[in-house]
């Protein structure tokens, strides 16, 4: 029962995560990059299946409510977000597709989480590089959540394997790093 618990404390902590941040894209605080919200859209559906074929229970919930989020993300960042695509960009989304082509044909969900990773770290480049030159167009707050909920996940598997925890500490050192690059990007920016 206290899986069950975790893994609705995560979803909600999600859903104001995600709240806070459709809040700021509508109010045009917020400015998503495109690949980097379709990059992650696809891992965390990915990670999410890989979770459910893992029986992660319901610390694999959270990554589900991530991926749709994601998915809705980028529908906004196509239209109304950063723009700006490099190869590094390019090379990610073809990573992403990747990964679940070689999950597909060798059945290893752990070869694939590893990819996961890997091409999700190459997935927020854009991200980084964009909110290390524009410091206020990207919403802190929902990496903080973000950061949150992915631990509190980790309560909730009630499988631990390499391919249902792996993804999701990832995200956790992830969004913490993030985070902590735009507060110090801020508070430069505020000295000068």
């Amino acid at each position: 029962m206290i899986k069950v618990l975790f893994g609705i404390i995560s979803l909600l902590l999600a859903v104001i995560g995600y709240s806070s941040y459709f809040r700021d894209l509508f109010k045009e605080e917020t400015k998503p990059h495109v690949f980097s919200w379709l990059v992650w859209s696809i891992m965390t559906g990915t990670a999410f299946v890989a979770q459910l074929l893992n029986n992660a229970g319901p610390g694999a919930w959270v990554m589900g409510l991530t991926a749709v989020a994601s998915l809705f993300v980028f529908l906004y960042a196509f239209k109304y977000g950063e723009k700006n695509i490099t190869l590094s960009d390019k090379l990610s989304l073809s990573g992403a597709i990747f990964a679940i082509l070689l999950w597909y044909f060798t059945n290893n969900a752990l070869i694939a989480i590893i990819l996961l990773i890997i091409i999700d770290a190459l997935g927020f480049y854009p991200t980084f590089r964009k909110s290390y030159h524009k410091p206020f167009e990207e919403s802190i707050l929902l990496y903080i959540i973000s950061a949150t909920i992915f631990a509190i996940s980790l309560l909730a598997l009630e499988n631990y394997s390499p391919v249902t925890y792996l993804y999701p500490l990832f995200l956790i050192i992830i969004n913490t790093s993030f985070t902590w690059m735009v507060l110090l990007r801020r508070s430069k920016t505020f000295k000068h």
